[in-house]
């Protein structure tokens, strides 16, 4: 398969998927209980990317500095740090730690 047709391919999927989202009669999307579990299912999608990213390298689990950057930054937004904020602490820790040897 060329990489043309995988992304034609990958196109057509992505914009059926989409199209779908629009065959969902409003009175379904109306119900309580589907707003609830839509909801839930992005913040269990994003994370579940979060965890994969933090933790995964290739095919297997790494325990280095990113770590204690993804702890803090749950930590400050918690606190109701601002996004950018939180994004350059989690940053400069993840330096420190990685120049110290911790981790690494």
């Amino acid at each position: 398969m060329t990489l043309w047709l995988t992304v034609i391919i990958a196109s057509v999927l992505s914009f059926a998927v989409k199209y779908t989202g629009y065959l969902i009669p409003q009175s379904m999307l109306e119900k309580p209980k589907f707003t609830r579990v839509t909801n839930l299912l992005t913040v269990a999608m994003l994370a579940a990317l979060v965890a994969v990213q933090t933790l995964g390298s290739g095919q297997a689990i790494a325990l280095d500095a990113r770590i204690p950057a993804v702890i803090l930054a749950a930590i400050l937004f918690s606190f109701r740090v601002p996004f950018i904020v939180v994004v350059a602490v989690a940053g400069i820790v993840a330096v420190v730690l990685r120049n110290l040897g911790w981790m690494a």
